[in-house]
């Protein structure tokens, strides 16, 4: 498999299945690593970062994965398959950014990714679709404990895993789940739900993690410290309140179509009907009006329009996606027109229709 591969497949977190995946998109836990006879890459010469990939690359070609792996060098890859890697949350947006010798290996099913000199020497991730928390533990520790067997980790007796960001130290692990809140956000409700979860230190990010805007309606809610925790602990911590903001989600959601049903059913056919006929859009736009019609469709105000089907158009539309699958580079106008001809194309007037349709 080449990475050319992946423009035209659906990944893991787009398959719109698991528990709860009318809310929750994916659940991910992402481990932070560190070889104990390197500097952290921070402070690590090219020679030594060099050393670290070469290092970690037979490392991992040598697990009993390998053979489901496509190792890409990021260096040498053009700048739009970089951020499409982003976009396809397969490596972060540090990585693809950063200079010097740095890899990634993803499996086939886009369920894993090995993240080689991004802030930490390796940074393992488990992507699945809906709340799936323990099911990812177990297969992050799995590969964790593989790689483990073949190279001699940073790590302190009293302190846990050594890391570059001392909110990492300790376990080095990250839970985080992505949810898709509309509902929240329409009534207001959302900032009084993130504070909430600051309280308690959790972390709300954007789609694309640290430093990202929260496009779509879609957030990222994560653990913040990791020190003195277990692992079980921290998973524990993410999975009690994610049911919660479930719920207020659902319950936002019954509360429009009880209070504004008339506005709700206008707003989503509204968005519905500008994504089938627009000529020109902006990718931010696309994905204000996706999000509405994703809610239409899981409260049944859309027919014949499948959930899989509009997660896909939340990435197959973002800009790297979109040059890749018209099969060249295109100016900010231009992939405005095609990405507005792409939704056209997989949004016909046959496709689906509103409850307003109907009316």
């Amino acid at each position: 498999m080449e990475l050319n591969d992946l423009t035209n497949r659906r990944g893991e977190w787009l398959r719109g299945s698991g528990p709860e995946s009318d809310i929750v998109i994916s659940s991910r836990i992402r481990l932070a690593r560190n070889l104990a006879a390197y500097p952290f890459v921070g402070r690590a010469a090219e020679n030594d970062r060099s050393e670290i990939e070469e290092a970690l690359k037979g490392c991992v070609l040598g697990i009993e994965e390998a053979q489901k792996l496509l190792y890409l060098d990021i260096e040498e890859l053009a700048g739009i398959d970089r951020q499409f890697l982003v976009e396809r949350h397969l490596i972060s947006r540090e990585h693809a950014e950063s200079q010097g010798s740095r890899s990634v290996a993803i499996d086939y099913s886009e369920r894993f990714s090995l993240m080689i000199n991004e802030e930490d020497h390796l940074r393992i991730q488990v992507m699945q679709s809906g709340l799936n928390l323990e099911s990812v533990w177990q297969q992050v520790n799995r590969i964790d404990d593989l790689v483990e067997g073949r190279v001699t980790y940073a790590f302190n007796e009293k302190l846990g895993y050594l890391t570059a960001c001392p909110t990492n130290v300790g376990t080095g692990m990250r839970v985080s789940v992505m949810l898709h809140l509309p509902a929240l956000v329409l009534t207001q409700q959302i900032e009084k739900v993130f504070r909430s979860l600051q309280k308690i230190n959790l972390a709300v990010r954007g789609l694309y993690g640290e430093g990202s805007q929260a496009m779509g309606d879609f957030y990222q809610i994560s653990n913040q410290i990791t020190l003195g925790r277990s692992e079980e602990e921290l998973i524990k911590q993410v999975g009690d309140i994610v049911p919660v903001i479930i719920d207020y989600e659902r319950q936002a959601r019954e509360f429009l179509i009880k209070e504004s049903q008339e506005n709700l059913h206008a707003r989503i056919s509204r968005a519905y009907g500008i994504l089938r006929t627009a000529q020109t859009i902006s990718s931010e736009e696309t994905m204000h009006l996706l999000s509405s019609v994703r809610m239409g469709v899981n409260l049944g105000l859309i027919k014949g329009l499948e959930i899989p089907t509009v997660n896909e158009l939340f990435i197959h539309t973002q800009p790297a996606h979109l040059q890749k699958l018209t099969g060249g580079e295109l100016d900010p106008d231009d992939r405005n027109i095609e990405r507005a001809r792409y939704l056209r194309r997989h949004l016909t007037e046959g496709t689906g229709t509103t409850q307003a349709d109907k009316n």
